[in-house]
This record gives structure tokens, sequence and C-alpha cells, in this order.
């Protein structure tokens, strides 16, 4: 009696992602820290002097991190309700942050308790941020107003109320002194110089502004609100460069990367995406398991720390080299070992004893020997999400046997539900359609009559009556689109004369000229 021959699953080519320097870059970061926090993460900034520390404001409280021993080292808890936007100086000494109760606050790194507090605002103020003078603080509210104070008297230098809605955005240019943008739920982006009286600049995002963000060079300016991120040129006067819709949700936080050669997004839809700033194409995406609030990036790009909805804060360090060779290799066999008796002849007085190579037969290859072919087709069904090649190769056996029918057969309403939601998810399938369509044809032609017993199964006979009706127009629309195609190279393609017709046309003008002349 002939061996079982197992089933010959079709391998099939996969479509590999595509590897370039970029994910290979941001892939190069180890298992990401978690750390939960009071309430949804609003702010994270890192401090411009090292070790980094970053400042996390959650609740009513604002922690600060270790940059590598992700511990709080110091908390600051002064805030009746709410906290909001705690950001540092740049010399990293000190830390400003605004609140629910409508006041701005302003503490040492080394201290507890606030050194100094400006009172002006009538609601939350939800943005806060140093001048680069060092000297200057800028405020906006949710009472439409955004004001500078002065840091060492604590009174207010000037006040603005252009905007019409929530002032939830803000940051300050590190070039001028004097320079400012604030973005409301207005729909506006509205640039401030601290010596005039007004605006002098205003941009139209089209959606509620989440977060703004200035380019060290001080001439893109990048706002972020609804499904949008857009990029304006300040110096031809607010001229919009791009607009880009990669997200599925709200946008709610921007960060630029240490060389400012990457733009990073952070929205709604538990996605950061990343973008080239030469071409604004999306190069990386990192996905994480809750909305997003909030995003930073430490110097160099070492540490990227994310806060979301959920109050959790996930942290990601890039991986060194060093690390890797910490350990000494572990010495091995040399290449002469493994080569040892390769090229042995053996000689007339030599016994060869051969090894048995033993077999393992998968479950459905030993239900298949044993002809159950119904319990054959019911175990690769179990594995369908993971294994489809698998379940389409015991079908393609049992086709080849001419037991096929029967195992589709004699089916109660679970069996046959999970079978039509198999066929529901790969029948449209490249890979898989010769096949799963003559499944389908065998199982519509043996369930015909029990047809409108259950419910169940009538809503799956419609939906993978719609999907394949579906697929028939798609194929349609291409073969349209292909006849197009063929008619526009045809037209594009000129006809070119040949050696010999050009002889030959030469030949009847020299005989026309002869006629001519005589």
């Amino acid at each position: 009696m002939a061996s079982y021959k197992p089933v010959v699953v079709q391998s099939f080519p996969k479509l590999g992602e595509k590897i370039t320097q970029d994910t290979l870059y941001w892939k190069n970061y180890k298992t990401p820290v978690q750390i939960k926090e009071f309430g949804a993460v609003n702010k994270i900034d890192f401090s411009p002097i090292p070790p980094h520390n970053y400042a996390v404001t959650a609740s009513s409280r604002i922690h600060i991190y270790g940059r590598y021993s992700q511990e709080p080292i110091k908390t600051f808890s002064r805030f009746k309700d709410a906290a909001y936007c705690a950001t540092y100086r740049d010399d990293g000494k000190l830390l400003v942050a605004g609140s629910e109760e409508g006041v701005v606050r302003l503490f040492d790194i080394h201290g507890r308790a606030a050194l100094r507090q400006y009172d002006g605002h009538t609601k939350a103020v939800h943005v806060v941020d140093f001048l680069s003078d060092k000297y200057r603080i800028v405020s906006g509210a949710d009472d439409y107003t955004s004001k500078l104070w002065d840091i060492p008297s604590a009174t207010e230098i000037v006040s603005y109320s252009e905007h019409m809605d929530y002032v939830r955005c803000g940051c300050t240019s590190k070039l001028n002194t004097d320079l400012f943008v604030t973005g409301s739920y207005d729909h506006t982006v509205k640039v401030f110089d601290v010596r005039t009286e007004k605006s002098v600049m205003t941009v139209e995002h089209g959606q509620p502004v989440e977060s703004v963000l200035l380019f060290p060079s001080g001439g893109l300016l990048v706002s972020a609100g609804g499904r949008y991120v857009k990029v304006w040129d300040i110096l031809k006067g607010g001229q919009l460069l791009v607009s880009l819709k990669n997200h599925h949700k709200t946008v709610t936080c921007l960060c630029l990367s240490s060389s400012g050669q990457r733009l990073l997004s952070g929205s709604l839809d538990r996605h950061v995406k990343v973008y080239s700033t030469a071409s604004y194409k999306v190069v990386h995406s990192f996905d994480y398991a809750a909305s997003i609030l909030s995003l930073a990036l430490a110097p160099e790009d070492e540490t990227i720390v994310v806060g979301m909805t959920n109050g959790v804060l996930n942290v990601r360090n890039r991986k060194h080299e060093e690390s890797k060779e910490r350990f000494p290799k572990k010495k091995r066999p040399g290449y002469r070992t493994f080569v040892k008796g390769r090229n042995y002849m053996p000689k007339q007085e030599d016994f060869f004893v051969s090894k048995p190579v033993r077999s393992h037969l998968k479950k459905y290859d030993k239900l298949l020997k044993s002809f159950q072919v119904t319990k054959a087709l019911d175990v690769v069904l179990e594995a369908r999400n993971r294994t489809p090649e698998i379940t389409v190769a015991v079908m393609q056996e049992l086709n080849r046997r001419g037991t096929l029918q029967n195992a589709l057969a004699g089916r109660d309403e679970t069996q046959l539900s999970v079978l039509l939601a198999f066929l529901i998810r790969y029948v449209v399938e490249p890979r898989f359609a010769p096949m799963l369509i003559k499944v389908a044809e065998m199982i519509i032609d043996i369930y015909l009559p029990v047809v409108g017993q259950s419910a169940v199964i009538d809503k799956q006979f419609l939906r993978l009556q719609e999907i394949i009706e579906k697929e028939i127009d798609y194929q349609a629309e291409l073969l349209e689109v292909l006849g197009m195609m063929d008619t526009l190279f045809a037209t594009m393609t000129k006809k070119k004369a040949t050696s010999l017709e050009e002889n030959k046309t030469n030949g009847i003008l020299r005989v026309l000229e002869q006629a001519t002349s005589n």
C-alpha cells in the first residue's frame, strides 16, 4: 500500500513592507514603558538642558520625570482644578503652567511653591509659553483673549481680544523676541508682534485649531485642526503651501524632530504620523492603544513620549549599538567541525546506517488519511483568520478526490455560518477566488431548498451576493478603463516609415520628375 502524501499548501509571494532609512530609524526604539497618570495627559515638554527631564501635565498635577529612570522626581500639585500646558523656559530653570481657574503660575524647578501668580483671565488658561527673551510670558484662555505678562513685576503688559472663540494653542518664535502665534476654535491662526496693538497676520485653517508650530527658521507655520495639518509660508504673507489629510480623526498635537527634517502629528485615531518636511509625505507611522492628546521628542530623537486620553504615558527610548556588544560572544565550533567527513567515500567493507526520518502529519492530514472529510474541513475552518491558504488547499484536495460536495453537505446552522463567513471574507481575493467560487456554487445548490429557515444564514447569503456583485462591477469598470488606456496608447504611438517605404517614395518621385521634364 502506498504511503499517504500530505496536502500540498500552495505558497504565494508576500508583499513585504518597503524598508527605507526612515523605517529603520523610527523602528529603532526599545519596547515602550507605560506609566499611568491621574488623568488625560494634555502636555509633555522636555527640558532644554541635560539630562533632559520632561514635564507631564495631567489632571491637577505636573510631574517631572527622570529621563532614564522614568520615575517622577518632582511634583507640582498646588492647583485647585486641572492644570494645563506646563512649559520649560529655554534655560530649564523655570516652568510656567495654566489652570482651569484662569490663573497662570510660574515655578522654580528646584522649589515647590509658585514663584509668581498672574491673575487676569476670567476662564481656563490652556496656552502658556515664554518669549525668547526669557523675561515675558504669553498666555491664551477660554475668555477669547491672549495676554503678555512681565515675569519680574508679575504685571500684564498687553492684552489681545481678536479671537472669537476659545484660544487653545500657541507658540513663540525662537528667533524674534517679540513674535508669538495663537490658534483658536474660531478656525483662525493669528501672528502677533507685541510692539503693535493688533495681530500682524491671520490665516484661516477651516477647522477648530488644536495645535500650532513654528519652524526653527521662523519662515514656516504649521497648524493642526480637524483631520488637517496645514503648512503656511509666513514670508509670503501666510500663503498655504500644503494641506495634509492623513488622519481619520482630529489631529491634536504637533512636534518637530531634532533635525527639523521630520514633522510628527498625533491624533485621536491613535496614530502618530511622521512626515518628511521636504516632500510632506508620510514616511512612517506609530500605532497606540488609545487616542493621543500630546506628543514630545527628546533632543537627538533619543526618546519619544506620547500622552493619551486614558491617562497612560507611553515612553520609547532609542536602542544603542553599544548595548549589543556588552556581553562577549560565545565561542562557537570552527568551520572545520561542520565540514568534517563531508567528502568521505565509503569503502566496500563499510556498513552504511541510514537514520529513518519520521514525518509528523498535521491534524487535517490525519483526518484526510482516515477519510473523515467533513471533520478535516471543520479543523481548517477553525483557523480561518490566520491560515486561509491551508483551508483552500484542503478544499482543493477534497475537490481532487471528488468528495468536496460530501464535506460541504449535512451541516447545521453554526457550521454553515462559519463556512459562509470564510467565503464572505476571502471569495474576492485573487489567490483563492477560482476555488472559493466553485465552493460557493456547491453550497447554493446543496442548501437552496432550506433557504428561509434561518435569519442568520439568509443574511450571510445576501452579504455574499452583495460582495460578488460589487466585485463584478469593479471588474467591469476596470475593463472600461483598460479599453480607454488602450485607445490612448494607440493614438500616442506614431507609425514610423521603414527604409523600404522611403525608397519606394523616392523612386516614384524620380519617375514623376523624369515625366515632367520630357
